[in-house]
């Protein structure tokens, strides 16, 4: 596979305030600097980009000596916390504004959807927009008629076409712009976070059209989202940028567990020291497969063992534990407890046994708490421990690939 798109160095740099980019003092040194073939004299000021935290330092960078490349027909996503450098990546990739350091090489046209009505003239009808931005990526006129009718069905906006878009809603707008970027012929397709202004069935649309376009086509995406199961179902690669550093540049079960906060590893055993008052103290818990617990990964065919272990100093008749587990795209699976066993005053051992095909491969986490009466939650740990089960080679689902869900229960069947 080729690549299309190099990313070397790329670091950009903001003033804040209300001054902006610079003054006419610093613009000055600047280009003297340049001329002499000098390097910027303010290059190496500025701070990490932390939205939280206010250090008096007026230069910051929003990216900071960012490394990658992009292949054919990938569809990679980018993510991260607010602030963390996303949509200045785009908008350098777009050449909407330039770096600061760093060089980009792109093969290829690039269609971007950047944010709400990017490209539009609000006093240009719709139909009349659809050329304009077919012009901008560089298509000719009967290219663009050739693909009218399907960019207006797709967008669903036919009542409109001929109504100046400065009275669509923001839903029409991201509808007939996200209609143009994806059909019309360009080799890259970069999508911001703006589809999450369209409805339910339309997001759900537009991801179909961009796994259509990668696998058919053959065309080239970068995927900003904060819908972590959208970019599980579409990318085949992600990209965590974390302050306006690449964290993570690997694949899309990894970033998604560095993004909620995962090591990107299983921590199967859990030294925790937690004490509520002088009734209880929880000291280590632990998960293993039966027939070997000395693995670093578990094995789904396999019996899975969780062990908790903790000492009751008093009374435990009104105190019982729960357990939450999540996957990696932080959804709550279901919630679980000993309603069944009695715990005893002094050292207790409670063991969970999950039958053997019950998960699904993938990255889960554990939250602890100890309930007192029922409804009182008392003492808490959230992510106390991760474990990943891997597909331990079943025929049937190596030959099927991953099926959908989060458990796999098994069900008694019968033919009559």
């Amino acid at each position: 596979m080729s690549t299309v798109i190099k990313v070397e160095n790329l670091s950009k740099q903001y003033r804040l305030g209300l001054v902006g980019a610079s003054t006419f003092k610093e613009d000055t040194k600047r280009w003297w600097a340049r001329i002499r073939g000098k390097e910027d004299p303010f290059i190496h000021m500025g701070v990490e980009n932390d939205r939280s935290i206010q250090d008096g330092n007026n230069f910051v960078w929003s990216l900071k000596d960012v490394n990658f490349e992009v292949q054919k027909g990938d569809v990679i996503g980018v993510i991260g916390r607010n602030g963390a450098g996303k949509s200045t990546l785009l908008k350098i990739l777009s050449k909407v504004t330039a770096p600061t350091i760093g060089s980009i090489k792109v093969k290829g046209r690039i269609a971007s959807l950047l944010e709400v009505g990017t490209g539009f003239h609000p006093e240009l009808t719709g139909r009349e927009n659809i050329y304009l931005n077919g012009a901008i990526l560089g298509m000719r006129k009967h290219e663009i008629t050739r693909k009218l009718d399907e960019i207006i069905a797709f967008a669903g906006v036919e009542k409109y076409v001929d109504t100046p878009v400065k009275r669509y809603s923001s839903g029409m707008y991201v509808r007939l712009a996200f209609a143009v970027a994806a059909h019309l012929e360009s080799e890259i397709l970069i999508v911001d976070e703006v589809l999450a202004v369209g409805d339910a069935e339309f997001q759900q649309k537009c991801l179909g059209k961009m796994g259509d376009i990668s696998k058919s086509d053959g065309r080239t995406i970068l995927f900003v989202s904060h819908n972590m199961p959208s970019i599980s179902t579409l990318c085949n690669r992600a990209i965590l940028l974390k302050n306006g550093n690449v964290s993570i540049d690997s694949s899309v079960s990894d970033c998604i567990s560095g993004y909620f906060g995962g090591q990107n590893k299983s921590n199967l055993l859990s030294n925790i020291s937690l004490k509520y008052l002088d009734v209880f103290e929880l000291k280590s818990i632990r998960v293993y497969n039966y027939s070997d617990i000395t693995k670093n990964t578990l094995l789904d065919h396999q019996e899975i063992i969780l062990e908790t272990f903790f000492t009751l100093y008093e009374d435990i008749s009104n105190y019982h534990i729960t357990y939450h587990l999540y996957n990696e795209q932080g959804d709550a699976l279901f919630s679980f407890s000993h309603s069944n066993t009695e715990l005893k005053y002094g050292d207790n051992k409670l063991l969970f046994h999950f039958p053997p095909l019950f998960f699904q491969s993938g990255t889960f986490y554990l939250h602890f708490h100890l309930i007192k009466n029922k409804k009182h939650g008392v003492l808490s740990e959230k992510d106390i421990m991760s474990f990943q089960i891997i597909d331990g080679a079943r025929e049937l689902g190596t030959y099927m690939g991953r099926e959908p869900g989060f458990i796999r229960p098994i069900f008694k069947s019968t033919i009559q």
